[in-house]
């Protein structure tokens, strides 16, 4: 039976506007923070012309703030040919026109800040479009013919004569690429490149590149965003006889730029995307001198392998071998994203499970993943897709949800690549699902319209006006979350490996002599309960109970 969801209006405190001088007196706001995911040409269409901009997105920020988020991480937004839904950069400094300018992102900015959200973009430091000035001058001659100068960007890209370097290397993108390395006419040599291969790697032995990227990382700080997510952060250096990942010099390299973000931005923060298992990904902290979070990749499929055995076991060993951090560092959970649900960090039994459990049909796979959202991955259950955002919301580490999953949007598996997760946010049953006003032709991806997670059936406007949508389960959740920050300490019955239970211990406690907190958790995959209030936090199959 349901009980009457808590109020989710937010907590103005969390909510005051974001200065400067506020990163500088809370440093380490980011263990706290609930993150937002959003695609700018994804979330809402200002001018009519099928793509999302800051405008659109700025309008609705209240909305955002209302779901109970404290910081919006963006995907790229920086002008791109939109190879690789722009992680194929032509300019670091410069807005991609369909988003708007850069007096757009300035706005919106301001929205968002005075609003008490933080914003958090990419920093693509990997690669670049092959589009980019750097590597069209990189292809031409060590000295330009007609004015005698040396060419700077000659070394600004990894170039060989041939393609037998770094032979020990993985292939990431297995279903478009068969080689790390590509072959140019113009030059007449192979460039490196770890992922498609219209996206050069640079080449950070050359200290230009460095020096070039740190003024990037200077640029945007200077305009007020309050972090980078650093992707693909393994990559950046080569040496002959390794896996050409982790190396000694891109922890160097990132911890140099640490140090600058620290004395001239303070405050401001770094998260490593690095697909490692925790052991290695832990190293991307240093000694609390390099990355202050980094994604606990593992933790997701086993999220869901645990969920459909209704088995405990890869929860707690995950957790097991997640190392400790350093006090001022944090982890990073997530349940779904914009890419494929990545399955690097399972054993190939577990890989051929999930396939065989979430991803039935071959169009739902990915490289090594699955390209669906939440609901649909799960069937629709709700009370499935309640558990996981439960333990989402209090397991170790700041929490991401991705926008549209909180209110059950579904995937396209038609569309290419991993499109069918990033179509338009569906905010009503009008035009366009709400999003855009323009012809739906001029979509930059189809608006989804099946019968079960179409914008006719999941939509915001529809969800606020229902008490117990998922959308409001959502809201009640996150600010209970935010009122009962604490640590976890599992305590499972020896007897039951389907019954997961923890300790959520926090700062303060009723019993002062015992300082143990105030709840106790109970996760049970047989049972199916959906109660949110003050006294007692259920997910589907989870009980907290004050003691």
């Amino acid at each position: 039976m349901f009980k009457s969801p808590i109020s989710y209006k937010p907590d103005e405190e969390l909510f005051s506007p974001i200065t400067k001088h506020t990163n500088e007196q809370d440093p380490l706001w980011y263990k706290h923070a609930v993150l937002y995911e959003v695609h700018v040409r994804a979330f809402c269409d200002s001018n009519e012309d099928g793509k999302g901009d800051f405008q659109g997105l700025a309008e609705k920020i209240p909305y955002l703030r209302k779901l109970g988020v404290t910081c919006l991480w963006l995907l790229p937004f920086f002008d791109s040919p939109l190879k690789d839904d722009g992680y194929d950069i032509r300019d670091y400094y410069k807005v991609h026109p369909d988003f708007g300018d850069i007096d757009d992102f300035k706005w919106f900015l301001k929205v968002a800040h005075s609003n008490g959200l933080r914003v958090v973009i990419e920093l693509i430091m990997n690669h670049t479009s092959d589009q980019h000035f750097w590597f069209q001058e990189s292809k031409k001659d060590k000295i330009d013919k007609v004015t005698g100068e040396i060419n700077k960007y000659r070394d600004y890209y990894v170039w060989n004569k041939d393609d037998n370097r770094y032979l020990g290397t993985r292939i990431i993108f297995i279903d478009t690429e068969k080689s790390n390395w590509s072959y140019d006419e113009q030059r007449g040599e192979y460039y490196w490149h770890r992922f498609f291969s219209h996206q050069p790697d640079l080449n950070y032995d050359n200290e230009d590149v460095e020096k070039e990227m740190i003024e990037v990382a200077r640029y945007w700080l200077k305009l007020g965003v309050d972090g980078f997510r650093a992707d693909a952060v393994p990559y950046l250096y080569e040496r002959e006889g390794t896996s050409n990942e982790n190396l000694p010099e891109t922890h160097q390299f990132f911890k140099r730029l640490r140090a600058i973000m620290d004395k001239e931005y303070p405050g401001t923060i770094l998260l490593s995307e690095a697909n490692q298992l925790p052991k290695e990904a832990s190293q991307y902290f240093g000694v609390g001198d390099e990355f202050h979070l980094s994604f606990n990749f593992p933790v997701m499929p086993r999220l869901f392998i645990a969920l459909r055995k209704q088995d405990r076991t890869p929860i707690v060993e995950v957790m097991n071998q997640t190392p400790d951090i350093p006090q001022n560092c944090q982890w990073v959970i997530f349940l779904r994203n914009h890419d494929e649900l990545t399955l690097e960090m399972v054993s190939p039994e577990d890989r051929d499970y999930m396939w065989a459990e979430f991803a039935k049909d071959i169009r739902m796979r990915c490289n090594l993943g699955i390209r669906r959202r939440l609901f649909p991955l799960l069937d629709g259950h709700r009370q499935e897709v309640e558990l996981l955002n439960a333990l989402l919301l209090s397991l170790p580490g700041s929490p991401v949800i991705y926008y549209g999953d909180e209110i059950g949007m579904g995937d396209n598996v038609y569309l290419g690549d991993r499109n069918g997760v990033r179509t338009p946010m569906q905010w009503s049953i009008d035009r366009n699902g709400g999003f855009s006003r323009a012809d739906p032709p001029l979509l930059y991806l189809p608006i989804n319209s099946d019968p079960l997670y179409g914008y006719q059936s999941v939509n915001v406007e529809q969800q606020e006006r229902l008490k117990y949508s998922f959308l409001n389960w959502m809201r009640s959740i996150i600010q209970v979350r935010q009122k009962h920050k604490g640590s976890l300490v599992f305590c499972n019955p020896e007897c039951n490996i389907h019954i997961l239970s923890f300790l959520r211990i926090l700062p303060y406690s009723p019993f002062p002599s015992t300082n143990i907190v105030p709840s106790s958790e109970v996760i049970a995959p047989m049972q199916s309960n959906t109660i949110v209030n003050e006294e007692t936090l259920i997910g589907p199959s989870l009980t907290r109970q004050l003691i």
